[in-house]
């Protein structure tokens, strides 16, 4: 069988129809689309999909992001394009299919006995055999017996001319592979279309349904914007609260969202989770009711990562968990002013509360709890490998390197450091004019080089890492001691006594002059680093005109007022000095809250450099209050991915076809075995046999070689050269010729 790559020749009178159809059913279109469909999902493979856009700017900036979105590389799989393009290769494959399949199949069931034997003297593997004794007939069920041993059909018929015709064939199946390898591919492309977004894209061309952007109740939504339970396939996303139940599932769109409504409700009886010694995930999964809307029959079940629990043809799969709403009792403390005075403060994580100014010194913001940790597995190594809250990873030679990524595929060169440093809580202060700053904070004291300090985190954007004030702890793991000091050094009165203080403590009251003189130089330093001018007037963080106190204003006011050669050393003379009279300032808020004065000690002197660097670090915190979590209720939510995919089964089909197909294609060949016999005048009988192959290999040449072999063994003569013969016919043609298909 002779077959081209050229397309299927319509009988259309219009010769652009005809070529049309012969372009979209040739092999050269169905190649360019399997390559162009290839480079598709490389592109999908690394171009990580259905990525919020903010994170496709940031990795190739607003330019390059608008042009790939222009092409749809953010959901290459629904794209237009790409559904397009498997359209074609269905319809391509398909035509190709029904031009070639009958012609196969026809071939594969001819027994091609209407060769004449100067045909077969024509094949390149022949042999002819000298006359045997004994007549035909014996010598044909001899033959008819070998053939059947090795494995071939065979037919025999008296030919016009007198002679006895042996057609044999064996793996004549290999035809059935190449059409089978061509339906895989038109079964794959069915079911990839019956998965993709078509037919959510036909809902939404034929049936008007649009996406919605807006934030709204679930149970309010439009009914346009809504898909029926009947739906074909969908992929979507639910979220289940601990003790509630959803019937809905979320499909995001590229301009909104439509909404799924399912034929039954997902309620969440109670979320599992469960942690490995070191506090890292280990397993988490969800113990769920399904409710049949129909029936009202309630199906219990679990589901596991990879283990997902099937209903009605949907499969629900567990993709994450987040906080469904965990309740949050918190103290809130002033950041700024002369006050230590603490209020309550209560939330939930997806709500909101105001802060206001008449019950915590705010001025109108409001706070969005958007997350709750209650366990946080943290990197607690600093750069030299001591313990840090920071997260920086050890610092290590060229040799340690090496070391940690050859050898075992279990080493890994990340820290292993790793601890629970207990619950956070993660918010976001508003103000008035719509600017966030996002906050976190630890509820628990973390040992950050031996001392415990409260860790509270902030950053302007999202994309933004955490920077950390650390806040020491006093001996009773409070925060009290630290605030009240912050409060001590924002009241002029207290910063001046402590002044006082600390000139009498550091000059004997002879020298009074100087006395006087340091006196008025550590108020001078104390004003400076609580962010005061000289009449006393403290500057409140983030209003405009503002003072900024800490290292910073001490490192302006020496820049601005010391040569360069002496600024080094009036910096040492300051910050000793600094450091002194907040000793002093210490002192002075313990007593005021009723506590024995503290002595000067290592641990102490810590507490006091530590709550210096805190002081000034909390010029740049940007929030007017600090929320310490002191309880909360926790309550789970489970994330679910539930899909409707009745392709997959098509596609596993279709993939099963595809490997037996390429199987058959590649392992079973098509052989033909042809004999010639017709009597001698002597009452012998000559025996001419040939053989071919669609594919002609090594191992082909040594069956001819056995099979001729066993021949001559049988009739027990050996096989003569045989010349070859002009006559051809086209029978020759058919039989000789390599099969191709698309």
């Amino acid at each position: 069988m002779s077959v081209t790559t050229s397309g299927l020749q319509s009988k259309s009178s219009r010769s652009r129809v005809r070529q049309a159809i012969e372009t979209i059913s040739s092999m050269r279109f169905a190649i360019s689309l399997l390559v162009i469909l290839a480079i598709a999902s490389i592109i999908g493979t690394v171009l990580t999909q259905e990525d919020p856009y903010p994170n496709y700017v940031n990795q190739f900036g607003p330019f390059w992001s608008d042009i790939f979105r222009g092409l749809s590389l953010y959901n290459v799989y629904s794209a237009w394009w790409f559904m397009l393009i498997l359209v074609f290769l269905l319809i391509s494959v398909s035509l190709c299919v029904i031009r070639n399949g009958p012609k196969m199949i026809a071939d594969m069931k001819s027994w091609k006995d209407r060769v004449r034997e100067g045909s077969l003297r024509a094949f390149h593997h022949k042999g002819e055999f000298p006359p045997v004794a004994g007549n035909r007939a014996d010598t044909t069920a001899n033959l008819q017996l070998l053939a059947g041993k090795m494995g071939y059909k065979f037919v025999t018929r008296e030919t016009d001319s007198g002679a006895t015709l042996i057609a044999a064939k064996r793996g004549a199946l290999t035809k059935l592979g190449y059409i089978s390898a061509h339906l895989a591919i038109v079964i794959i492309c069915i079911g990839g279309l019956l998965d993709s977004n078509l037919p959510i894209k036909l809902q939404m061309w034929l049936f008007n349904k649009t996406p919605i952007a807006s934030n709204e109740v679930i149970n309010d939504i439009a009914p346009n914007h809504r898909l029926p339970t009947s739906d074909l396939t969908f992929r979507g996303y639910t979220w289940v609260p601990e003790g509630q139940h959803v019937a809905t599932a979320i499909l995001n769109q590229q301009d909104g969202s439509l909404i799924q409504d399912l034929p039954f409700s997902i309620q969440l009886n109670k979320f599992i989770v469960d942690y490995y010694s070191t506090g890292m995930l280990k397993l988490f999964a969800s113990d769920i009711v399904v409710i049949d809307h129909a029936t009202g029959k309630r199906i219990p079940a679990r589901v596991e990562v990879n283990k997902p629990f099937t209903y009605d043809g949907i499969s629900i799969y567990q993709s994450s968990f987040q906080d469904g709403g965990s309740e949050l009792s918190m103290t809130a403390w002033p950041m700024t002013g002369g006050s230590a005075k603490t209020t309550p403060f209560d939330g939930a994580i997806g709500g909101t509360a105001p802060m206001s100014p008449q019950i915590i010194g705010g001025r109108g913001e409001t706070v969005e709890f958007t997350d709750f940790r209650a366990i946080n597995v943290e990197n607690v190594t600093d750069g030299n490998g001591s313990i840090d809250a920071r997260g920086v990873g050890q610092t290590q030679t060229l040799k340690q390197a090496f070391d940690e990524r050859l050898g075992s595929g279990a080493k890994t060169s990340k820290p292993t450091d790793l601890r629970n440093v207990g619950p956070s809580v993660q918010y976001k202060v508003r103000g008035t004019d719509g600017q966030a700053r996002e906050f976190n904070n630890y509820m628990l004291p973390v040992d950050v080089q031996g001392q415990p300090m409260f860790l509270a985190g902030m950053r302007l954007s999202p994309n933004d890492p955490f920077r950390y004030l650390r806040i020491p702890a006093n001996e009773q793991s409070s925060i009290k001691q630290w605030m009240d000091l912050r409060a001590a050094l924002e009241t002029p009165a207290m910063r001046d006594e402590a002044a006082r203080r600390f000139a009498k403590r550091s000059v004997p009251e002879a020298n009074a002059d100087l006395q006087k003189h340091l006196e008025e130089s550590a108020s001078r330093v104390l004003n400076l680093f609580a962010g005061a001018d000289e009449t006393g007037v403290v500057a409140v963080p983030g209003q405009p005109g503002a003072k900024l106190g800490g290292f910073q204003a001490i490192a302006g006011f020496i820049d601005k007022s010391v040569p360069k050669d002496e600024q080094e050393k009036v910096a040492g003379l300051l910050l000793r000095m600094l450091e002194g009279a907040t000793w002093d300032l210490w002192q002075i808020s313990r007593a005021q809250n009723g506590l024995p004065e503290a002595q000067p000690d290592a641990k102490n002197m810590q507490f006091v450099q530590s709550s210096i660097n805190a002081l000034s670090d909390n010029f740049l915190y940007g929030s007017p209050v600090f929320l310490q979590l002191d309880s909360f209720k926790q309550i789970q939510a489970s994330v679910f991915q539930l899909t409707r995919a009745p392709g997959k089964k098509v596609v596993y089909f279709g993939s099963l076809l595809l490997v037996l197909g390429i199987f058959s294609m590649f392992y079973v060949r098509e052989r033909r075995l042809w004999f010639w016999l017709k009597g001698t005048p002597a009452g012998g009988t000559s025996v001419l046999m040939a053989m071919s192959t669609a594919r002609r290999t090594l191992d082909f040449e040594k069956e001819f070689a056995q099979t001729r072999a066993a021949i001559g063994a049988m009739l027990g003569v050996k096989s003569q050269p045989v010349p070859s013969s002009p006559e051809t016919s086209a029978d020759t043609k058919s039989t000789g010729s390599q099969d191709s298909t698309q």
